[in-house]
């Protein structure tokens, strides 16, 4: 296990720009220079995701048994904040996403995702919204705002990834629940990406409003686990991606009421090393390939384009965590062409659950293990 000196994490950080570089604890060689890992926080438990609050705010940060914490300016943790719902934390299922309203400096809505249990011991994702109170210590009045029905997880592949368009509708991006078929079910919410309005409410010009058999949030369909989701700040598109089986793991730029093949097409084997029962080789008739796919699975979770100004290099870059390679993968990109990928911080040996640009322009990492940290990550370029 790598030692991290701990450090001060500066108010300052929140502010855009506003960090000078540090000395980190650690640094490795990559394509573009020296990459620098120094950690902000440790001691989360199987940490999922996080949002940066405004100013002086702090890091919300997501834990899969149920908990979400604040990280400070000094890189301490809060005690779990009150008004969380209650979680399914079985498997995969737990606390999961975390995203701030757009109108957060007015409303303080906090938006999570998690799992939930039904009547019957099976479970779906939900996702809900609490105002953060004034005193950061607890979500008030939280709402659930969508529930993906029906609930048929035994505790895997519940996804799932928040993400908001400019004109404020809320992309959800889901796991099919290991029950393969329903991810071309058009009346099942499993293996989906919808779009709602940020209160729950269904957009009439949703692809499938008006169609018989459909459900009306439904905006793209045939995906298996999504455990990223992120919009191009260049294009304004969405892009997400997903686990695989046995290999093909796979990004997407979802179009509305496309068909993105899962389980008909796919790169990938069930685990049993069987060919999927239901797939028709790696494309099927009606069906959009994939943008991108990793025929070896490195599985992806976490992702976040980078636009800021600090590390030109990587401008116009991708980062995604990957869990079993235990790696950062950079993709670099020339408009939406994925031109070239780099696997970063190997030797950390660390499963990476969440990737982030901080408001100051250092990448920030979440590693998922029962003693997970925060990481902030730079570049000293050549």
């Amino acid at each position: 296990m790598l030692r991290y000196a701990r450090r001060a994490f500066i108010c300052s950080l929140l502010l855009a720009g506003a960090v000078p570089a540090a000395t980190a604890a650690e640094s490795f060689d990559s394509e573009q220079g020296r990459v620098t890992v120094e950690a902000v926080a440790e001691g989360l438990e199987h940490p999922w995701a996080m949002a940066f609050l405004p100013a002086q705010g702090g890091i919300l940060v997501t834990e899969r048994p149920g908990r979400l914490r604040i990280v400070d300016s000094q890189g301490q943790l809060s005690e779990p904040l009150d008004g969380v719902p209650e979680v399914y934390a079985r498997g995969q299922g737990g606390l999961l996403d975390v995203r701030l309203s757009p109108d957060f400096a007015q409303d303080r809505l906090v938006y999570l995702s998690y799992a939930e249990a039904g009547e019957d011991g099976k479970a779906g994702t939900t996702v809900g919204r609490g105002r953060l109170a004034d005193d950061n210590t607890r979500l008030e009045d939280f709402t659930v705002i969508f529930r993906q029905q029906p609930k048929l997880s035994t505790g895997v592949h519940f996804g799932s990834r928040l993400a908001f368009d400019a004109e404020g509708h809320l992309f959800i991006a889901l796991g099919e629940n290991n029950q393969r078929p329903t991810a071309q079910d058009l009346g099942k919410l499993q293996g989906k990406v919808v779009r709602i309005y940020p209160d729950g409410r269904i957009p009439e010009d949703n692809p499938f409003t008006g169609t018989a058999g459909a459900r009306p949030e439904i905006w793209s369909y045939g995906h298996r686990n999504q455990q990223g989701a992120a919009f191009n700040p260049w294009s304004g598109r969405l892009w997400t991606h997903e686990h695989g089986p046995r290999g093909g793991d796979e990004i997407n730029i979802p179009q509305p009421g496309r068909n993105y093949g899962w389980p008909l097409a796919t790169h990938g084997i069930d685990y049993s090393g069987r060919p999927i029962p239901e797939a028709q080789g790696e494309s099927a008739e009606g069906s959009e390939p994939p943008h991108y796919v990793w025929e070896r699975s490195p599985a992806i979770s976490g992702m976040a384009f980078y636009d800021a100004d600090r590390f030109q290099p990587w401008q116009h870059n991708l980062f995604i965590g990957a869990l079993v390679d235990q790696s950062l993968i950079r993709l670099q990109l020339d408009g939406d062409r994925i031109v070239h990928e780099e696997r970063l911080l190997k030797s950390l040996g660390e499963r990476i659950r969440d990737v982030r640009q901080g408001p100051d322009g250092y990448l920030y990492l979440l590693t998922d293990s029962p003693r997970g940290k925060l990481l902030r990550v730079g570049l000293q370029a050549r």
